[in-house]
């Protein structure tokens, strides 16, 4: 059942701070954020996105598109986490240098605009596993609206399609750092082999999934398991394009699609 209350909160959240700025990726989440935020404010509302290697091109058109068709106010910059000292290493707290990097920039960008309060989509399904970028986000003082209301994800989606956004069943994303083992390089050049083997994947009509990489040549898929039978019965059309990709063993892994499943690696030492 949705929750009115929750989301007349969420309202009078974004009354209360008069602007706000949405850390804006085109994902579920921030998608109904800034819809909510825009209904309340209006022009004193600021759409922010990183342009980033760590997010495939398809999302970054999706958010541009939806601002343009709602007619929010858009900002995007242009970074390379690659250049953030210590990033590319790839060490357990990676999501918390990337994000420290990333929304002193968004917050930098709202107060020259006139922007009172940076808000995230951080919900409240997100406190179960490990997230060390919430923490960059505590200390920069950036505000979690939907984790402050106490909304779940299910409640977004169920929200989202009342209110006739597209994103209300779209797959839950993970910038593509997410895809490597803690401690193993990250390149542009890998970036781009998941982000294409992922393409590829979503172009055959593959929803929910994931493109891991293990060393520089091996790939492991993650999709639902009422999918495999699908997978395997293109798996010659997706080896052969793997391997133009580079990638010279492909997998697909029998415990099925579950996010944040790199963490697995740290439980398991």
């Amino acid at each position: 059942m949705v929750s009115i209350e929750k989301l007349s909160d969420l309202q009078k959240f974004f009354r209360s701070c008069g602007s706000a700025a949405i850390a804006f990726s085109g994902g579920v989440d921030s998608t109904f954020l800034l819809k909510v935020a825009h209904d309340e404010l209006g022009e004193k509302v600021l759409a922010v996105s990183a342009l980033s290697p760590l997010f495939p091109k398809r999302e970054r058109d999706e958010a541009v598109d939806f601002c343009k068709k709602e007619g929010i106010r858009h900002l995007y910059f242009q970074i390379d986490p690659l250049e953030i000292p210590g990033f590319k290493q790839n060490p357990e707290n990676r999501c918390y240098i990337c994000k420290k990097e990333i929304f002193s920039k968004i917050r930098s960008l709202a107060f020259e605009n006139g922007i009172s309060a940076v808000c995230d989509g951080s919900n409240a399904d997100d406190t179960g596993d490990y997230r060390p970028g919430m923490q960059a986000i505590r200390e920069l003082g950036i505000k979690s609206p939907l984790l402050e209301c106490g909304f779940t994800k299910k409640d977004i989606r169920e929200l989202s399609k009342i209110m006739g956004l597209l994103t209300w069943n779209r797959p839950s994303a993970a910038c593509l750092a997410s895809r490597f083992v803690y401690g193993e390089t990250i390149t542009e050049n890998k970036l781009k082999m998941v982000e294409n083997a992922e393409d590829f994947l979503h172009e055959k009509g593959f929803l929910q999934l994931r493109v891991r990489i293990h060393g520089e040549n091996l790939a492991r898929i993650e999709v639902n398991k009422e999918d495999f039978e699908k997978i395997l019965k293109d798996k010659e059309k997706i080896i052969n394009y793997f391997r133009s990709l580079g990638f010279v063993y492909t997998t697909l892994d029998i415990q099925g699609f579950r996010s944040g499943s790199m963490n697995e690696t740290m439980t398991a030492k």
